[in-house]
Parts: C-alpha cells; structure tokens; sequence
C-alpha cells in the first residue's frame, strides 16, 4: 500500500473456501481526514475498474463512512453486485469495527 495520490494498493482475500482473491487500484485523491478516491479492480475480472470515493465525516463522536462506487457501465455495476460483493464488504467492515473498539 503506497497511500499517497498516484500510489498503488493491494490486499488478498482469503476465502472460506481457501482459495485467494485479489483486489487492487491507485489512490487518486487523498484528503486527511474527510476523502479517498482510488479506482478498484478485482484480478478475478481484470478490466472492469470502478471508482470509489470514501467520505469519513464526524457525528456525536463516531465517524460516519460512506463509500460511492462509479462504474463505467449498469452491466458492470450489476456484475459487481451480483457477485456477493456486499456480503464481503459487510464482513470486513465488521472486523474493522472490531479492531477500531479493541483500539480503544
């Protein structure tokens, strides 16, 4: 992870399954401490980038954060969607709430 504009990251998914999946993309704006912007891929589907903006914002002491994907098409949404994305990003933002708390 190389998080400054223009820096590349990477992380691999280890699924219950056993098998690896990777995602990847380039930061494209970094704004500490309200903004990201960094496209995303996964290797699975080399191709298909999508843009995705993270906006953190604070709310009575908890940060609230909301994360916009931009697809080049509704057939490539679809295809992201449908692929069980939301299960999985559910589940880390869960273990990142875990992590956050055992932080404190």
């Amino acid at each position: 992870m190389d998080f400054r504009p223009g820096g590349a990251w990477r992380f691999v998914l280890r699924g219950p399954d056993g098998n690896d999946y990777g995602f990847r993309g380039v930061y494209r704006e970094i704004e500490p401490p309200e903004q990201i912007v960094q496209t995303f891929e996964f290797e699975g589907m080399p191709g298909h980038v999508s843009v995705e903006t993270a906006t953190l914002e604070e709310r009575d002491g908890k940060t609230k954060l909301t994360v916009t994907c931009l697809y080049s098409s509704v057939e490539a949404r679809d295809g992201h969607y449908n692929s069980g994305m939301e299960a999985g990003m559910r589940e880390s933002h869960d273990r990142l709430a875990e992590l956050l708390s055992a932080m404190k």
